[in-house]
């Protein structure tokens, strides 16, 4: 049975591959069926802030028809794919990936469309929420002035059609005044307190039809028809954050990041096979599996894979290559001892299992708090995190045993050498060669200088010079034209100066074509499109709405609450991994992991003030990268601790550790080599935009693997020293 469903397992993992390759007649391939965000194929994000005091109860149900009203708008008006979600309560967050024109796009979604048809005198005698159905029409009317335009048409619901018939009768028995602006026989219509449109009403009108005539072109009146037909929003909607990727640069990130992330797996595959022989060509084939189990997760949740989404997957393929090694180094030490290849596989996985779960549950535990309390890229993070690490509990566990144990049932395959275990000579020989066992409790202050002076060096310049602060952070604009010609930025200036706006300007570009504008100012969405078409003007440029390849807005507010929410979130990750290891473990464990995350944390904050990378989303990438990698690599490490301790209980405590982490040392260099290999090829083949993503998940990658072999275990030691006088295990 073992062997047929082995045999079944591969078979199917090949078909699986096929199929996602190719695709069916009636199911397209994967890259297909995958749903990318806007920084992958560009489109649009925007978040928009409810204009309101209402708290409670109340927000929540002015949200919840918020959103009811934006997905209406989004359908009306064939923008596909969008992603519509609620944000801190009174926020409404709009992606649409592949949206050809954002400007268009922001202007259509967030206008609040409160539709009123009223009296002369101001009262309203019908709105939005009355209105059936509504259609842009070809004027087919008596009146030639309004020839070749278009007009909406509308259809009242029976409560609506009943207040205007009423209202009609009131203005032809001369109930109604006239106003300074309007005559008394006039229904003036407004959309957003701006007259469209005032009909002249002569006589009854009874019927459940109506029409709006404003001497509109066809996109005019699609474009209003479309926002009626979504409905009127219950509240004022103001733009706080906008993120816009033209399509060209999305698809080049989309391309490039394929390319890289194939070239990394293929160098992961070379590495296993290379350190563990059979067993990683086993490693591979379960990696194969994983990476098409986790695709195919998020094509069934229709999730949408961003850029942070590309880390958390990265992430997690170090993690199920991970929980392969921390089981292979425990086969290659139990035939080392002298157990047959069969019962060191099965005694292996039975050994490690302890280890990957702990490792995995403190890394999920952290996961679903950056979910449920992080934000936009944060919790794509996490999703991608979380889906990750569940199908590699699978393929890394299951069907590696599976598949294992079959090949040790084979006698001419299940040798020392095919499972990457040197003989008695090959160790003794090689034992000359290599340095005696490294004492990292003896060296910890040599550790500490280390560390030391990167985080003061680093934060010290740093704080002296100034953090190159991201919008993200700030609050401001940030806009990429590409103005087809070079040394355009002196004519961009003109244009911002002469409206009082100061910005950072700088060419881009191959040949300097473009240019990138920074600016702690916030301009929205109309005064942005303004800007753009003066500086295309003076540029002579035909289409300024064409010269937008990226722009990106952030309010200060937001700043303040992407700070604020990813403090908090990663404060409670903190908290909650504190309990389960002090649970699992013992606190003092708990408290030593914690302070080697801070410390991880700190060392990032000062590779950001040392070499002045602007901190961005991907800095934020870079603290999870730390969260997730480095908790999971300490827990392998206090998890030999822990074990030794119960067999060497009268063996002195930094012996133990010494032994301990010297027992770590391969599975640690492997685990972020494969990791590392899945980050390089990012850096090295994608633009300025993802290596500056990549940049912090590599940093945070060694510095995760320092801290865990170097720190965190003589954290622990100084924590027992300075709490038990005595240091053997019986004190």
């Amino acid at each position: 049975m073992k062997k047929a469903l082995a045999v079944a397992i591969v078979i199917l993992t090949v078909i699986g591959w096929v199929f996602s390759v190719t695709g069916l007649d009636s199911i397209g391939s994967l890259p297909e069926q995958m749903k990318l965000g806007l920084d992958m194929i560009g489109g649009v994000s925007v978040v928009l802030e409810a204009d309101t005091e209402a708290t409670g109860s109340e927000l929540k149900g002015i949200m919840d028809q918020t959103k009811a009203v934006m997905e209406n708008r989004v359908n009306e008006m064939g923008l596909s794919e969008p992603v519509i979600t609620i944000e801190n309560e009174n926020r409404i967050r709009i992606e649409l990936p592949g949206a050809q024109n954002a400007t268009e796009a922001i202007e259509s979604i967030g206008k609040t469309a409160m539709l009123t048809f009223r009296t002369a005198d101001g009262n309203v005698i019908i709105d939005g929420s009355h209105i059936k159905d509504a259609q842009a029409a070809v004027y087919q009317g008596y009146d030639t002035s309004l020839l070749n335009t278009y007009i909406i048409s509308l259809e009242f619901d029976a409560e609506g059609s009943s207040l205007f018939e009423q209202a009609t009768r009131d203005i032809v028995a001369g109930k109604i005044k006239s106003s300074g602006t309007f005559d008394a026989s006039q229904i003036p219509i407004y959309l957003d307190d701006e007259v469209i449109s005032a009909p002249m009403v002569t006589t009854v009108i009874s019927s459940a039809n109506a029409q709006i005539t404003g001497r509109f072109t066809r996109t005019e009146a699609m474009n209003l028809a479309a926002l009626i037909r979504g409905g009127s929003l219950p509240v004022t909607l103001n733009e706080v954050q906008t993120e816009i990727v033209g399509p060209t640069l999305g698809i080049n990130a989309a391309q490039k990041s394929v390319v890289a992330g194939i070239i990394g797996i293929v160098l992961i595959f070379i590495v296993m096979i290379m350190g563990y022989k059979v067993m990683g060509v086993v490693a591979d084939f379960a990696l194969a599996l994983y990476v098409l189990i986790v695709l195919w997760v998020f094509v069934g949740l229709k999730a949408v894979l961003t850029l942070p989404g590309i880390a958390g997957l990265i992430l997690s393929v170090g993690m199920a290559v991970d929980s392969n090694v921390i089981i292979f180094t425990r086969i290659q030490e139990d035939i080392k001892e002298g157990k047959t290849v069969r019962v060191a596989v099965e005694s292996g996985f039975r050994r490690g299992m302890g280890t990957i779960i702990d490792s995995q549950l403190t890394t999920i535990i952290a996961a679903v708090i950056l979910y449920e309390f992080g934000t936009g890229s944060v919790r794509g993070f996490a999703l991608t995190l979380l889906i990750g690490i569940i199908a590699s509990l699978f393929t890394a566990v299951t069907v590696s045993k599976l598949l294992l144990t079959v090949v040790s049932e084979h006698k001419s395959i299940a040798t020392m050498k095919n499972f990457g275990v040197k003989t008695i000579a090959q160790e003794t020989e090689g034992e000359k060669r290599l340095p005696k066992k490294y004492d990292f409790l003896g060296n910890r202050k040599k550790f500490y200088m280390i560390s030391c002076t990167v985080i003061v060096l680093g934060i010290g310049i740093g704080l002296i010079r100034g953090y190159n602060l991201g919008i993200d952070f700030t609050g401001g604009t940030m806009l990429q034209l590409n103005m087809e010609k070079a040394g355009q930025v002196q004519t961009v200036e003109e244009v911002l100066t002469s409206h009082g706006i100061k910005a950072d300007i700088q060419p881009a570009g191959e040949n300097g074509e473009k240019v990138i504008i920074k600016t702690t100012t916030v301009i929205d969405n109309e005064q942005r499109q303004a800007l753009v078409d003066e500086i295309a003007e003076k540029a002579g440029i035909s289409n300024g709405r064409e010269t937008i390849e990226q722009a990106g807005l952030i309010g200060p507010s937001v700043g303040d609450q992407l700070k604020a929410n990813t403090f908090k979130s990663i404060l409670l990750a903190c908290l909650a991994m504190l309990i389960y290891i002090a649970v699992r473990f013992e606190w003092r464990f708990g408290v030593a992991a914690i302070i080697a995350l801070l410390h991880d944390a700190a060392v990032l904050f000062a590779f950001y003030g040392l070499f002045h990378v602007q901190m961005n989303s991907p800095f934020i990438a870079g603290l999870l990268i730390i969260i997730g990698y480095s908790i999971n690599d300490t827990i392998v490490v206090f998890d030999r601790v822990r074990e030794n301790r119960g067999f060497m209980k009268k063996i002195r405590l930094e012996t133990v550790i010494n032994e301990s982490v010297n027992q770590s040392i391969s599975r640690a260099f492997m685990t972020s080599i494969t990791t590392a290999l899945a980050i390089i090829p990012l850096i090295i083949i994608c633009g300025d935009a993802i290596r500056a993503f990549a940049l912090p998940l590599l940093a945070g990658v060694l510095c995760g693997t320092f801290s865990s072999l170097c720190l965190a275990s003589a954290f622990y030691y100084e924590i027992h020293r300075l709490t038990k006088k005595n240091r053997y295990r019986g004190a």
